[in-house]
């Protein structure tokens, strides 16, 4: 297991050499609790900025102390707006540029638009064109968690530390769920296997996999590559080529392929938004002789009626990390509960500004990981 011992990491909390400034790129007060649990936990002051919207919408930022010749370190979590939250960063970004910092770290604990990484149809990987963004500011470096594919760090000519949430979620089921023990791991599509098996390989539990007819929000079938050409280009393939016409997917009826009955299933993901599919799976569980459910993943998007819906739903617990700020979901639906994970964040920015090794905080991470 590679759990972070807290003991280790606070012991060197404080300990950080002058010329750092820590900046939180929120123009929303709700989101910037995370900054500030990591300021405390660096021992520093926040940086003196203003960020704010014009009565045109428009984002202006002003920095109102020195960073010429220091590290910079701007700390942006994802609001509602998110459009507005990358402006904000950007803008800053290139404010600290302009004004002679020594390096500028973006702190970025969930990366927007990461879903859309992956050619779809006629559209476009957006997850590239924002990383040419963030690089072409002034962004030297990026800290992250839990990136929603592990390729996005290739879109980055900087160097990205992809850090990971595991180890505390991991902690908490060992703490917080008393007869751990009796459960399996479970991952509600094929796609969630490896991350599933890494969770069951490191507390010694089972794995079971959801696979059936819930298609996947990022199956194949919408990938326009697979997409029969028009009847009128058929006359322009010439008659002495026969090219093979790729068989369509039919997914079997829903199955779940491991023993749950009578143990707690615990769905683990890396963000959970739309909740359709995590309520579908738990219902296949419940049938299937669960009689606990629980829902683990990194980032709690958790948007429009998601918090009604688990409410109600057959799920008995949501367990996400204060990689966004859910505040609000949570007054709405009590079964939310959130990982703080400011730990391993201000540990990354202490290494990072030192100039020490960052290979201590992936330790017994594989390559599947």
């Amino acid at each position: 297991m590679f759990c972070v011992a807290p003991s280790e990491l606070e012991t060197k909390m404080n300990v950080t050499k002058g010329g750092l400034v820590l900046f939180s790129a929120n123009s929303n007060s709700s989101c910037m609790e995370l900054s500030k649990k990591i300021a405390e936990r660096l021992g520093v002051e926040m940086g003196k900025v203003q960020v704010y919207q014009e009565p045109n919408r428009e984002t202006r930022v002003q920095i109102q102390e020195s960073v010429r010749g220091k590290d910079v370190f701007i700390i942006q979590t994802v609001s509602k707006d998110v459009n507005t939250t990358i402006m904000e960063l950007l803008i800053m970004v290139y404010a600290c540029k302009t004004s002679c910092a020594k390096s500028i770290i973006g702190v970025i604990p969930y990366f927007p638009y990461s879903k859309q990484c992956k050619m779809r149809k006629r559209g476009s990987i957006v997850s590239k064109l924002l990383a040419s963004m963030m690089c072409k500011a002034g962004l030297t470096h990026l800290i992250t968690m839990d990136l929603h594919q592990k390729e996005i760090q290739g879109f980055f000519n900087i160097p990205v530390d992809n850090l990971r949430a595991s180890p505390f979620l991991l902690q908490y089921i060992q703490e917080e769920i008393p007869d751990y023990r009796n459960a399996v791991i479970v991952a509600k599509s094929p796609a969630s296997a490896k991350r599933a098996q890494s969770f069951a390989e490191r507390l010694r539990l089972g794995i079971a996999v959801i696979h059936g007819e819930a298609q996947d929000a990022e199956s194949d079938l919408v990938d326009g590559r697979h997409s029969p050409p028009m009847v009128r280009n058929v006359a322009a393939i010439h008659p002495s080529l026969e090219i093979p016409m790729l068989i369509p997917k039919e997914k079997p009826p829903i199955t779940v392929v491991g023993d749950v009955g009578g143990r707690i299933a615990i769905i683990v993901d890396d963000i959970i938004d739309d909740v359709d599919s995590f309520l579908a799976a738990a219902e296949t569980l419940k049938e299937r002789g669960a009689y606990k459910i629980f829902v683990m993943a990194t980032h709690g998007l958790l948007s429009s009626d998601a918090p009604r819906l688990i409410e109600e739903s057959a799920i008995d617990e949501v367990v996400v990390t204060n990689t966004i700020p859910h505040e609000i979901q949570k007054l709405q639906c009590p079964k939310i509960k959130t990982v703080d994970i400011s730990m391993i964040l201000s540990e990354a920015i202490r290494r990072i500004h030192n100039g020490e090794s960052m290979s201590y905080l992936f330790r017994n991470i594989g390559l599947d990981d």
